[in-house]
């Protein structure tokens, strides 16, 4: 029931979200909900291109998951009138699957690369001609029958989502003309996402309780769209409603284990373990995890981002530290 229950709130796109965020996604630029700067930025980069009859530059997204990189790429090829090819960098193992991506891409097409900082270092390293000058060299055979076949690439623009942009090599975050980071949400932005997303949904929700939902969404779009989809599951078996009310949210939210903060189980544990294994830090992330029995990389870019936002945990020199927020919310030990 806990790993249930953990599995709404983490970030990663699950096969049914990557199914139903087809349906709730924005196509248009006028449509997306929040990080207004960022969207006020992208419309003039696309407005300028258009002007120019030329493909945008490459561009860089950054940022948490579930935050809308993907949305935005695709949002791109609409407002741009371009088709959009989407990978990720674990899925290109070859760098003859890049080449044939590549070559098969047309004047101004979109190439959208999720999780790019996970690319081998010999693929990235296909992509610097490739985003430079449109072109890449290919060597084939070995020693004295090295020859080189050089393939001319169509204008293109590439796309990169990532949420450790340290990770890029320095060379690779060199070629992106343009940066955009992408932060949290604010509980207005999520609850007006959430009822634009029942009304896709066909279902009724009163304002009280997109918010409801909103302020328990870790401040992340795709997280609310899932809280949604589940108290959604929840009204119709238990109340036989097509009406989501706030006293509704509350009751679903229990039976989820998601509280008034958007913790669910798997925080709460990560607060307890700390508090009372670690009298509340500092402590590494790497003894966090053995105890845990978690991966690294899950702490870091799935538990940790939220928390610390939230106010709930620091990191220092010396390891990951709870904040007196972090106390408070969880009481007195039992």
């Amino acid at each position: 029931m806990i790993e249930e229950r953990k599995k709404l709130v983490l970030n990663q796109e699950t096969e049914e979200d990557a199914v139903v965020s087809l349906s709730l996604r924005p196509k248009k630029i006028d449509e997306f909900i929040g990080q207004k700067e960022l969207v006020e930025n992208l419309r003039l980069s696309i407005r300028a291109a258009k002007q120019r009859g030329e493909p945008i530059e490459h561009m860089l997204f950054s940022g948490p998951p579930g935050l809308g990189k993907t949305s935005l790429a695709h949002i791109v090829a609409h407002e741009m009138n371009s088709k959009i090819t989407v990978t990720s960098g674990p899925a290109i193992d070859r760098a003859g699957d890049l080449i044939g991506i590549l070559t098969n891409l047309e004047k101004g097409d979109i190439f959208f690369i999720d999780e790019i900082h996970r690319l081998s270092k010999t693929v990235e390293e296909f992509l610097y001609p490739a985003m430079e000058s449109y072109q890449i060299d290919f060597i084939v055979d070995k020693g004295p029958y090295a020859k080189t076949i050089k393939f001319n690439l169509k204008p293109f623009t590439l796309i990169g989502a990532t949420t450790r942009s340290g990770l890029l090599a320095s060379p690779l975050r060199d070629r992106f003309g343009i940066f955009y980071h992408l932060d949290f949400y604010e509980s207005e932005e999520l609850a007006e996402i959430v009822v634009n997303s029942a009304k896709k949904l066909a279902v009724e929700i009163e304002e009280s309780a997109a918010l409801a939902i909103a302020r328990r969404s870790r401040g992340t779009p795709r997280i609310a769209n899932r809280l949604l989809r589940r108290v959604r599951d929840y009204v119709q078996v238990k109340c036989s409603s097509n009406q989501i009310t706030s006293d509704l949210v509350q009751k679903a939210m229990e039976v989820l284990g998601i509280d008034q903060a958007g913790l669910d189980e798997a925080d709460r544990r990560f607060i307890r373990i700390l508090r009372e294994n670690y009298k509340g830090g500092p402590v590494g992330v790497e003894t966090l995890a053995a105890t845990l029995n978690e991966e690294v990389d899950t702490i870091v870019d799935v538990i940790e981002p939220f928390l610390l936002k939230a106010g709930f945990l620091k990191r220092t020199a010396r390891g990951r530290e709870l904040t007196e927020t972090a106390f408070k919310h969880l009481g007195s030990p039992s």
